[in-house]
């Protein structure tokens, strides 16, 4: 695969770009986003399905836009897939042709179940959750996948979406009709065999919409989208408002931005319908999609369309970008299990913690190549912002705190104060900080020694393989966890 790649995807509504560059053989990180409100479907669901002249000079030069970005960032593979629209529209040659001819773009046409399929191998790499239902709504379709255990076991795909359902019913004020048209379309999937999971994976602008104005009323303390999770019978007031509102300022009171006042009340009436019907109890917000879902499909064409087992594609991404050494990286991880497990008798913390603190471990230098002397705060900000795939955002938050107070005091109430929602009692993350600063405490001089560690009672004993004293000082001015002693052999 290229080291630089470009995907496209041409929906109903919106065309969308992302360009990733890989940095390993399976780990890649995201160097541009585009996005262009195209709406090559307007006016198609009630001209026969055909494309207008007008919504389909604006893809097209939306696209030359997007070609150019592609080639000042000197991608060498281009991967275009169109949707619902140009699948559905009877003259959609005559803009594939023309694309092709004038612009030397090749459009993959994928049908319904493919483009959920994407969804799905997208969703199941990239989120920490391993049993669901995706569902995406688009403008002209919406794309249902099935994930158990990580792995697809069912594609689906309706002829429900936003420009759909706003032309055929919103724009005739037959909302009784969109909702039996929908309740119909749904028999597909209730009658598909398969149990409905209680947790739908929603994809697509319109609920990632939906998403950010909850975490906004809800003064969510994490900036990222990707891995939210709400409550449905918590949050469906907010659904109500949005269908009962009857200006756009009414919507933009409740969060709404413009850009989407022309279908967030289509894409909400859809999502609430879905939610009802299935008896969904909580919803996991994506920040991934088709776009990512092609492009995995390529990179792990030989994987069964599967990362490697014990594979994190953000953490592999951050060393690749910004470790300093790796064998140091290696020893810090290894280390850190030791110290865990040496410990365990007094700490008694779960094993997703020791995982953390491995990776915290991993990851604590990687503010360095910002500002050595602010490296924590850097790599504090890191995390948050860059283990952004595979990890529920209380991870994310428990191993930006692990690293931000690896230092001699141990963190107090106060510190945790702004995310306390997302983070254990204080004293877990004393406990862990505790255990990262000791961790580089014992390799303060980049010798990696293999230490022994001995707990006898609440004394854990150190067992050095030199006499450093630069070492010993800096283990001495720790600040130990209740009723710990260490003592140094």
């Amino acid at each position: 695969m290229s080291k630089i790649t470009t995907i496209i995807d041409i929906g109903s509504n919106s065309m969308r770009m992302v360009v990733l560059e890989k940095s390993s053989r399976f780990a890649f990180s995201l160097i541009n986003e585009t996005k262009s409100r195209v709406k090559i479907s307007e006016g198609c669901y009630e001209n026969g399905g055909n494309l207008q002249e007008i919504p389909m000079q604006r893809t097209y030069e939306s696209l030359k836009s997007f070609l150019n970005i592609s080639n000042a960032l000197q991608s060498r593979k281009i991967l275009c897939v169109a949707t619902s629209a140009l699948r559905d529209a009877p003259n959609s040659q005559v803009f594939l042709s023309r694309v092709k001819k004038e612009l030397g773009l090749n459009i993959k046409v994928i049908n319904g179940e493919k483009e959920a399929y994407f969804g799905g191998v997208a969703t199941s790499n990239l989120l920490h959750d391993s049993d669901f239902v995706t569902v995406d709504i688009g403008g002209g379709s919406t794309e249902f996948c099935f994930v158990q255990n990580k792995k697809i076991v069912k594609s689906i795909s309706l002829n429900i979406g936003t420009v759909r359902i706003k032309e055929l019913y919103f724009n005739k004020n037959n909302l009784e009709g969109a909702k039996a048209y929908i309740l119909e379309n749904l028999k597909k999937v209730l009658n598909s065999g398969i149990e409905i999971p209680q947790k739908v994976v929603g994809i697509g602008g319109s609920i990632r919409n939906l998403s950010k104005m909850i975490m906004d009323k809800n003064q969510y303390p994490l900036d990222a989208i990707h891995g939210f999770t709400y409550s449905v019978k918590e949050e469906k007031k907010l659904f109500s408002d949005i269908l009962d509102a009857s200006s756009h300022e009414d919507l933009e009171k409740l969060g709404v931005k413009k850009d989407r006042f022309d279908t967030i009340k289509e894409g909400t009436f859809i999502f609430k319908t879905i939610l009802d019907e299935l008896n969904i109890k909580k919803v996991v917000t994506s920040g991934v999609g088709v776009r990512e879902g092609v492009y995995l499909t390529d990179l792990l064409r030989n994987q069964n369309h599967r990362f490697p087992h014990n594979f994190n594609i953000s953490v592999k991404s951050l060393l690749d970008r910004f470790e300093l050494d790796a064998k140091q990286s290696a020893y810090f991880g290894n280390n850190a299990k030791k110290i865990f497990d040496s410990l365990k008798p007094l700490h008694n913390l779960d094993e997703k913690f020791k995982t953390l603190l491995l990776v915290s471990s991993k990851l604590h230098s990687i503010g360095s190549s910002l500002n050595f002397y602010k490296k924590n705060d850097n790599a504090f900000d890191f995390i948050l912002n860059g283990l952004n795939y595979d990890f529920l955002h209380s991870s994310r938050v428990i191993v930006a705190y692990t690293i931000k107070f690896s230092k001699k005091s141990l963190p107090k109430e106060k510190d945790i104060e702004a995310f306390k929602e997302l983070l254990p009692p204080l004293e877990t993350m004393q406990w862990l900080s505790f255990m990262l600063a000791l961790n580089l405490c014992i390799n303060q001089d980049y010798s990696r020694p293999q230490v022994e560690y001995i707990l006898e009672g609440n004394v854990l004993k150190l067992g050095l393989p030199n006499n450093s004293f630069l070492i010993k000082s800096y283990i001495e001015k720790l600040e130990l966890p209740k009723d710990l002693i260490v003592e140094i052999l």
